[in-house]
């Protein structure tokens, strides 16, 4: 239990830190929005080409990984969405935004610190391929399905290009797609440049993790019961189950790759979640879920840890 906690308790000791340096008035919220965007277009970026670049192009694309996320993941948003609509009668937007509170994970934020200290830098291979799904696949499609409500057909598909010509401005895609065209010719940057690389990746982990903790302040939870079950239930649980019965599926994989998956999978959902949430009016519950479902998983992340390791994983391989 100590060497679970040991993983775990860091990740949510720098979440409370975060939290408490907001809560005190040592830094004003906007200050984490302006930290978050360092992680996201500079940090991130860094550690997402540094971990692709160094490899072989055929070491990192795993396509029974990118299959197996994408598959499990689909899966649960579409069972996020069917129960919005069949069972609670919700309108179109409400279920889409259900469906990504339970299917997006905070891969970068939450996932990428718990399984770096697990696996070591194969982490950050995870994580690019994580990413892939969620940008390049689970992103459109819960934009472009919240979109369609009372739309033609025209329009959604107007919806997904310009969803995709957004996500190739994104730095994080360009990092992927410049660490993956950096493994397929074998280009290497010069040495100060590597280096520069190397300081803005150290930096990553621990700003999100603060960044996190910040963003929970003035968060309220109250009402919306029923909602708030169904997202923390289906992100914290349904989403790895699913995931790792896909691995089961299909053909065999590097172990701590399967592993690594799932600890993603097993992450809140992402933080700006209440961010998508205000364009439908339903940033309440957006905020809400966001809360409940990151407090819940320093329980639910350190089982899915101890699981993991009880099953032959090795704390600090790769």
């Amino acid at each position: 239990m100590l060497d679970i906690l040991a993983i775990t308790g860091p990740i949510f000791i720098v979440i409370a830190i975060g939290f408490a340096a907001v809560r005190s008035g040592l830094f004003a919220k906007a200050d984490t929005r302006a930290l978050g965007a360092f992680v996201i277009n500079i940090a991130l970026p860094a550690v997402l080409f540094k971990a692709l670049s160094q490899r072989s192009f055929g070491e990192v694309l795993n396509l029974t990984y990118l299959a197996a996320y994408a598959a499990g993941s689909l899966a649960v948003f579409a069972a996020g969405v069917a129960a919005m609509r069949g069972l609670r009668r919700q309108p179109v937007p409400k279920a889409a935004l259900v469906g990504m509170g339970m299917a997006m994970s905070n891969s970068a934020f939450i996932g990428f610190p718990v399984v770096l200290q697990l696996f070591g830098q194969v982490a950050a291979v995870a994580l690019a391929l994580a990413m892939i799904v969620e940008n390049l696949i689970l992103l459109p499609l819960v934009i472009a399905f919240a979109e369609s409500a009372g739309g033609s057909g025209a329009r959604l598909g107007r919806v997904v290009t310009q969803t995709f010509r957004r996500l190739l401005k994104n730095p994080i895609v360009l990092a992927i797609l410049a660490g993956f065209g950096a493994a397929i010719l074998g280009l290497h940057p010069p040495a100060a440049v590597a280096k520069a690389i190397d300081m803005l990746a150290m930096a990553s982990a621990s700003v999100a993790l603060f960044v996190i903790g910040g963003t929970l302040v003035g968060q309220k939870v109250g009402g919306m019961l029923g909602e708030l079950g169904v997202i923390a239930l289906g992100k914290l649980v349904l989403h790895p189950l699913a995931v790792l019965a896909m691995f089961w599926l299909l053909p065999p994989v590097d172990p701590v790759l399967q592993m690594a998956a799932v600890l993603f999978a097993s992450a809140p959902m992402l933080t700006i979640y209440p961010i998508f949430g205000q364009k439908y009016g339903e940033e309440g519950m957006c905020a809400a879920a966001l809360v409940v479902t990151t407090i819940a998983s320093f329980v639910t992340l350190s089982v899915v840890v101890g699981v993991l390791t009880a099953s032959g994983a090795a704390v600090g391989a790769g």
